[in-house]
């Protein structure tokens, strides 16, 4: 089996990890905080994740991030939640590119999402990972990652592992 690393930053680590998780394709989430080059060399809010390219491609995976996050709005909090998609090589480079060239047409605003190499990780610590699928019931849970996994559930319907949205609330 194949297997790609990619970065992805927006929102909170927390969102995308569970959203992230529920992927088809995606073998493994890691979440806590990524780095790049100048000028994004500060710790950002992000996950590394390990997906199989043959069952799920980076274009789809640039489309559920863009669309589980604010990724027209350039806020005040950009720092802490960059909105990037943190490439390995060249040819994740050139692809993440093209992905988002395909995407503008999805949003009325423009995009503000970064394709920026990756330089670094830190993972979060033991108790904040796996956050949704540990506490489906707290409120954050149910008021912020719950209703972003039921948008991309139906929008991203052949995607999403629907077992996994459907065993754990």
């Amino acid at each position: 089996m194949n297997r790609m690393k990619l970065g992805l930053g927006g929102g909170c680590h927390w969102c995308t990890e569970g959203v992230f998780s529920a992927v088809l394709g995606v073998k493994e989430v890691k979440q806590g905080w990524i780095f790049s080059d100048s000028p994004y060399q500060e710790w950002s809010e992000g996950v590394e994740i390990l997906f199989d390219p043959e069952l799920v491609t980076i274009s789809l995976l640039i489309a559920i991030h863009l669309h589980s996050h604010s990724c027209t709005s350039n806020h005040a909090l950009r720092k802490k939640y960059r909105s990037a998609i943190y490439y390995f090589n060249e040819g994740q480079k050139k692809a993440s590119q093209f992905a988002l060239l395909q995407m503008k047409s999805d949003f009325e605003q423009s995009i503000v999402t970064k394709v920026i190499p990756f330089k670094g990780f830190k993972i979060n610590t033991e108790q904040f990972l796996d956050y949704y699928y540990k506490n489906p019931d707290l409120p954050f849970c149910t008021n912020h990652i719950k209703p972003k996994l039921i948008a991309l559930k139906d929008r991203f319907q052949k995607a999403m592992d629907i077992k996994t949205l459907d065993k754990k609330p």
